[in-house]
């Protein structure tokens, strides 16, 4: 699996890269939590030191936690019961105390990622999402209104795939710009708002796409 390893100690970080590439897998290591924030979407399994240079780990983790479903798992020498429970109530799929025995992390992470792959297929959403007269084909890219084919930018589409995705459901500013621009928290939001107007615009479905002032929008079905 392609693991992202967020790591400030050269001395552990070397030691964890030789280990899970002897193992098979595909180690990429950063030192700093903003680099969690733009490079975990290239990671199947995120390992998360607490202590690092720009921040509290835990910080990350929240932010992660907003914006995507990537198993996480703590990796850290902060044993302390409050910082445990913490850890996990704000989503770490597991939280492990250096010094950790290899073969239990190999293992770990093993039940991690089965379990996210698990949850992943039972919420596949359906290629087909219909709302109204409004037909949006995931595969094929092609979004229908009252039976004409409308034309959306690469852009605009991903927009409304991201919707469509989970329609229904209340989708955050960042998790829409994570997923458009690739960072949650370094993208110009503004350019969320254009996108959105020009979507409405296009569709001309004003009630389709709802706004939830201080959070995000939602695809209405």
């Amino acid at each position: 699996m392609k693991v992202l390893l967020v790591e400030d100690d050269d001395g552990v970080a070397e030691a964890l890269v030789e280990v899970l590439t002897a193992h098979g897998h595909q180690p990429r290591r950063v030192r700093h939590g903003a680099d969690a924030l733009t490079g975990h979407r290239e990671a199947d399994l995120v390992l998360l030191d607490l202590g690092l240079p720009d921040g509290d780990g835990l910080e990350v983790l929240h932010k992660l936690r907003r914006v995507t479903s990537v198993p996480v798992m703590v990796l850290t020498a902060r044993g302390d019961e409050r910082s445990v429970v913490r850890g996990l109530r704000l989503g770490a799929d597991d939280y492990l105390v250096k010094p950790v025995r290899l073969a239990e992390l190999l293992a770990r992470m093993d039940v991690v990622t089965r379990r996210a792959a698990h949850r992943a297929s039972a919420a596949d959403p359906p290629e087909e999402i219909t709302a109204g007269d409004v037909r949006i084909d995931l595969a094929s890219r092609r979004v229908e209104v009252g039976g004409d084919l409308v034309s959306l930018t690469a852009k605009e589409f991903d927009l409304l795939a991201a919707l469509a995705r989970r329609a229904g459901a209340a989708v955050s500013r960042q998790q829409l710009m994570d997923e458009l621009w690739g960072d949650a928290y370094v993208a110009i939001s503004r350019s969320l708002d254009v996108h959105i107007a020009q979507l409405r615009a296009k569709l001309g479905r004003p009630n389709l796409i709802s706004t939830i002032r201080g959070f995000g929008y939602r695809l209405e079905l």
